[in-house]
């Protein structure tokens, strides 16, 4: 099996990044990236021999200082001064797997040829992706519309040999780890500190990473969302697909479905039933669960635009013998789509979490708090409180960050996106849906025994004797906590084929 991926101008998918991350693969550059690359650069350097006119972010300052004209000998300085002064990130640290998608966008969005970059530079970022070696890059600092500047000055810094990475298991200066690798720091060109700081890898890494959890997330809302209706022994008719087929929103379509096959051969839905109808939280999943799907393949298609896009500035089109300044690094569109993701994923949480409080209140002959002996124990009592409070952590966090803007750069970058913010509050929404669904699946799974002798379909039984493995039945009163950290834990580890 070949294990490299070849980085060309073939459409890069969200699906293709998952398998390179999971797989491990290593990247080098094809043969038609490698020329792209040093075709552009080297009409930039013929272009830079005879240039007397100022041409923006390669012989001027940036941002405001724009106006400010640089000698040709100071240009490779520029380019240095440009990475060091940007590096002012702070707050957390990215997540290693959010950095290495980091650099595997920047390595494609630069392969284009329209950035003006050396091939040794792309290169050397390849070195860095292939041997782990992470740089640090912190969590605060992007306005989102400069491209991301301050995180990328952080995750190219190592390549002038500054900035700290992460490698053989700690954090060290990238210099010690350059003169361990053999390799001297990259004397920057012309242009190459601003091709390296803009662009919008920042905020696509992150919400690739996120997309990837929520396409996942999505599915096991279903599984688990099936094992609370089985535990409330709720209707299987709000799933049937002549309701969905009168109002066929896509989404909403595939989770009736999914439901339907899910349940398929259960007892329990098919014994008789003493209600007439389920509360909204059972009765809505399609319509709920759907919506979320029809945002997630939204904001899938931005951002399979966005990582097979350059996005630095300004652009350099060598056949036309133009070099352009424009706007792709702004990160509107990603903004918009990191916020519109992240009302998806809270609402997924906010519906689960009612689930799970109907399933504790005492209703359709499950006990008070789903425990034996209720009052002696407190059973499900307080995993509820856990999952209503970060739902409402989630509602606080799903406050559009795009409305946002601030002037910077002295007015001249008067219109910013606040699409890292953004993005890293999408994460964090993502990952409190995890435990959300985490406390959901403890309560239906412990509902579901109630329903005893009576067994749900093979798959639903298939997943809860997995999951018992991890997390035992509920008799008396135990530390719960350990309980949703293992919950957590089998959620994450649970593999589902075939997603899109």
């Amino acid at each position: 099996m070949d294990t490299v991926h070849y980085i060309s101008s073939d459409v890069f998918s969200l699906e293709l990044l998952q398998e390179i991350i999971s797989q491990n693969y290593t990247l080098q550059l094809s043969e038609e990236a490698r020329l792209n690359i040093e075709k552009c650069r080297a009409y930039l350097d013929k272009k830079m021999e005879t240039q007397k006119e100022p041409i923006y972010g390669i012989n001027t300052g940036f941002g405001s200082l724009y106006n400010i004209k640089i000698s040709n000998e100071n240009l490779s300085k520029l380019q240095e001064n440009l990475m060091k002064s940007h590096a002012c990130g702070t707050g957390d640290e990215v997540p290693h797997e959010v950095v290495k998608i980091m650099l595997l966008l920047k390595i494609k969005s630069l392969s284009y040829g329209n950035s003006g970059v050396q091939l040794q530079t792309v290169e050397r970022l390849i070195d860095f992706y292939n041997n782990d070696i992470l740089p640090i890059v912190y969590t605060q600092g992007s306005l989102g519309a400069s491209g991301d500047l301050a995180p990328l000055a952080h995750l190219c810094l190592p390549l002038i040999g500054e900035g700290e990475v992460y490698v053989d298991g700690f954090r060290q200066p990238a210099s010690k780890v350059l003169e361990k690798m053999g390799w001297q720091p990259i004397i920057l060109k012309s242009k190459e500190g601003l091709a390296l700081l803009n662009g919008t890898q920042f905020m696509s890494a992150y919400g690739c990473y996120t997309l990837l959890k929520a396409m996942k997330f999505s599915y096991l809302a279903d599984v688990i969302g099936a094992i609370s209706l089985e535990g409330f022994d709720g209707r299987i008719e709000p799933f049937n697909e002549l309701i969905h087929l009168v109002r066929p929103h896509k989404g909403q379509i595939i989770t009736a479905q999914r439901f339907n096959e899910l349940l398929e051969g259960s007892e329990i839905i098919k014994q008789a039933k003493k209600h007439v109808q389920d509360p909204y939280s059972f009765r809505c999943i399609p319509q709920v669960h759907g919506a979320s799907k029809d945002t997630i393949d939204y904001v899938k298609k931005v951002f399979k635009t966005e990582i097979n896009s350059v996005t630095d500035n300004p652009n350099i089109f060598v056949e036309e013998d133009l070099i352009i300044s424009g706007g792709n690094f702004h990160g509107q569109p990603l903004a918009l789509a990191l916020d519109f993701l992240g009302l998806a994923l809270a609402e997924l949480g906010s519906i689960s979490e009612r689930r799970t409080y109907q399933l504790i209140s005492g209703l359709r002959e499950l006990p008070a708090f789903l425990v034996s002996d209720p009052g002696l124990n407190s059973g499900f009592m307080i995993p509820q409180y856990t999952a209503a409070s970060i739902v409402s952590q989630n509602k606080q966090l799903a406050t559009p960050a795009s409305i946002d803007s601030i002037v910077s750069s002295n007015g001249q970058e008067d219109h910013v996106s606040m699409g890292a913010n953004a993005a890293t509050k999408c994460l964090k929404i993502m990952e409190n849906l995890e435990r959300i669904l985490a406390i959901e699946l403890m309560n239906a799974s412990q509902a579901i025994e109630f329903r005893r002798p009576l067994k749900s379909s093979d798959f639903v039984e298939s997943f809860l004797k997995t999951y018992r493995e991890d997390v035992p039945l509920v008799n008396e009163d135990r530390i719960l906590h350990y309980d949703i950290e293992k919950s957590i834990a089998f959620l994450n580890s649970f593999f589902v084929e075939g997603l899109e």
